[in-house]
């Protein structure tokens, strides 16, 4: 079985290198053609939306197939905004190349582990592997967006002291990253930093809304655009905005207290299942046998924990609120 895997594995490779060959032979073609003047094939699809090639990321040799993958499942937009959020350096292309090699070293270890008894748990822990680094990617944007949420209001206050003791708007931006601490004092340094290499205002704070997608900065950036749009007394609507996003924080806090209970329900009754399989292989293995030994048990338990965790995710969006 190991062998089988193995020649699936270098074919699975070799299939990769050729195409990528193949790839990297169109491209010297296609410049080629523009050296002496020819036209494209009208099969090339049109470039006019995509950006000046001197803003792209640059991809390497190895990486165009996966660059491929993402521009045509239109993904690389969603997976740079969310490493731009979790503040990672590994561009889309090396997410899905890391995401990749999670999932082939969690399968290979349960084949090995199982002999390749049970393909079916093969195949699953191949996708938990591979859904391994976008779930620490997001939950690590999560918890970035959740402390900057959490600095947010002291950021907004000192902006309108700042503001109120006769300083501009882009001073007080700099003055934030040096009184403040990560992530906050890294976004803020970030936007003075391109609107004082000459980007405009509104723009560079729309990217900071995008970078940190919340609704808190979305309200900022809005007041600030509209005060400068149509004046008016922007540090008295910042320490409102203040005010409103502490509330929220109180209110958030009084709905987690209460819905504790339905989600820690929620965790045991997942938990049960797996705590009376574990124990039936304990007290009677020869029963419990039969879920690794029969095909019908591989099928049962695949049914039994994709319903585990559907019933999970239910109980999870029933007690989660958005505030």
């Amino acid at each position: 079985m190991i062998a089988i895997f193995l020649i699936t594995t270098g074919t699975t490779m070799a299939t990769m290198v050729l195409i990528s060959l193949w790839m990297t032979r169109r491209e010297h073609a296609s410049g080629l053609r523009r050296l002496t003047g020819r036209k494209a094939p009208s099969r090339q699809p049109s470039r006019a939306g995509a950006g000046p090639a001197l803003m792209q990321a640059p991809i390497e040799e190895h990486a165009r197939m996966a660059a491929t993958l993402l521009a045509r499942f239109r993904l690389r937009e969603r997976a740079e905004r969310l490493l731009e959020t979790a503040d990672l350096k590994w561009g889309a292309v090396g997410l899905i190349h890391r995401s990749a090699g999670c999932a082939l070293a969690a399968s290979a270890a349960v084949l090995v582990a199982t002999h390749n008894d049970i393909p079916i748990l093969t195949l699953i822990a191949g996708a938990l592997g591979a859904a391994a680094p976008v779930k620490w990617v997001a939950r690590k944007a999560r918890i970035r967006v959740r402390m900057f949420e959490e600095q947010f209001p002291e950021c907004l206050e000192f902006i309108s002291r700042s503001m109120r003791a006769g300083h501009a708007f882009s001073v007080s931006l700099e003055m934030v990253h040096k009184e403040f601490s990560d992530p906050l004092a890294s976004e803020f340094r970030r936007t003075y930093e391109e609107q004082n290499l000459g980007q405009p205002l509104d723009i560079v704070l729309k990217k900071m809304a995008t970078r940190m997608p919340m609704l808190d900065t979305q309200f900022f950036v809005s007041a600030v655009l509209l005060q400068k749009r149509t004046g008016g007394n922007l540090a008295e609507l910042l320490d409102k905005l203040a005010d409103i996003i502490r509330q929220r924080f109180k209110l958030r806090a009084r709905i987690r207290a209460i819905s504790a209970q339905g989600l820690m329900s929620g965790r045991i009754l997942a938990s049960i299942p797996a705590a009376v399989g574990c124990l039936m292989f304990v007290v009677n293995p020869q029963y419990a046998r039969f879920f690794v030994d029969d095909p019908a048990g591989h099928e049962m338990i695949a049914g039994a924990m994709t319903l585990q965790i559907v019933g999970y995710m239910i109980i999870k969006k029933i007690v989660t609120f958005e505030v």
